[in-house]
């Protein structure tokens, strides 16, 4: 059986007709999710099979992403998870032997996988590719199949149904869609809480070509004040039964507003109204206690995510750690425009 690579993950109907079938095919795999990361970022996805005839019966997708100083091979950047498509162990260790040899061909220093069903079949096949279990984050799903009342009774009293409720005493309303009004608004919030962190906001290209490639898969949604200002906003994908949590900010001043956990609850109905399934509320990263409280306090299960990277990304990481802290310490007090900038320059780099 031999292993081969199908360089346009885009435009190949047989990754389309793969991803209909197969039951781990998330958003992240999807053609428009793909489109939006060549469009911003210049990514070129291709898809590594051991199946490459008319029909794709497994596929792992990734991206070459061109660091500062080394080449990496990503499944898949700035995607929480993504899974392996392959119903057999062997087809793993196949893929990824494959991939590591790839890397090496392609003058690639390190190989990183993004499983969201890391297992067994992986761990072993990861290992014995030269991948070892690199970073691990806090994974919450939040199943929307019970009733409106139970999924409420579920959600932590004093943090978030009170929190609710006091949105709507203080008369917040719900706003949806993917105007250019609801994007800025959205993106406003987006830079205020990533300047909180001492990070920059990912480019606003990014946000209009996920809206431009994967049209009603995506959407804005915002609380507003009495003023008729944004406070809170996200931004969700959605695919099949699941819809995802993605991005989000909010307005610090306005916080004892609820805004969030009312955001979040007038998410959810709408979901569970769209016969939606399943809320992927997305990774956190281990020292992020709040985010990581906001999400159990929801109802949501908490898991842990596994990532897989080659030894040489050690390097790589301690490199980007490093940035990471002395970003942190400019980002609080750029400019807007600054800040912005930044954002355009170094997240192509990151992947």
């Amino acid at each position: 059986m031999s292993v081969e690579i199908v360089e346009d993950a885009i435009g190949d109907p047989r990754w389309s007709e793969l991803l209909d079938r197969h039951p781990a095919a998330s958003i992240f795999h999807s053609p428009g999710w793909l489109s939006a990361l060549r469009q911003t970022y210049g990514y070129e996805p291709f898809v590594v099979t051991t199946s490459p005839g008319p029909v794709l019966d497994n596929g792992l997708v990734a991206c070459r992403v061109k660091g500062w100083t080394s080449r990496r091979l990503v499944s898949l950047p700035f995607s929480d998870h993504c899974d392996p498509l392959v119903d057999s162990a062997d087809d793993v260790s196949k893929m990824l032997a494959f991939l590591s040899a790839h890397a090496r061909a392609t003058d690639c220093q390190s190989v990183e996988l993004r499983p969201r069903n890391a297992g067994h079949p992986i761990e072993i096949a990861a290992r014995a590719s030269g991948l070892e279990r690199g970073a691990e984050y806090h994974f919450h799903r939040l199943d929307l199949r019970p009733s409106v009342p139970e999924m409420f009774g579920r959600m932590h009293h004093s943090s978030t149904q009170r929190a609710i409720r006091r949105a709507e005493r203080e008369g917040l309303t719900y706003e949806t869609g993917t105007s250019d009004r609801l994007l800025a608004s959205f993106y406003r919030l987006l830079r205020m809480t990533r300047r909180r962190h001492g990070l920059p906001p990912q480019p606003l290209a990014w946000f209009r070509n996920l809206i431009a490639c994967l049209g009603q898969g995506v959407a804005v949604h915002a609380a507003i004040n009495k003023d008729g200002e944004a406070i809170a906003a996200i931004l969700t994908l959605t695919a099949r039964k699941t819809i995802y949590y993605k991005y989000g900010g909010s307005d610090a001043a306005h916080h004892r507003l609820g805004g969030m956990p009312f955001l979040f609850w007038r998410v959810i109905q709408d979901a569970r109204a769209r016969d939606l399934t399943d809320m992927d509320l997305g990774r956190s990263d281990t020292d992020q206690p709040g985010l990581v409280a906001f999400k159990d306090h929801l109802g949501a299960t908490r898991s842990t995510l596994t990532y897989y990277r080659s030894r040489a990304r050690s390097h790589h990481a301690a490199r980007h750690d490093w940035m990471s802290r002395a970003a942190r310490g400019v980002c609080t007090y750029l400019p807007d425009a600054a800040l912005d900038l930044t954002g355009r320059l170094i997240y192509k780099r990151l992947g």
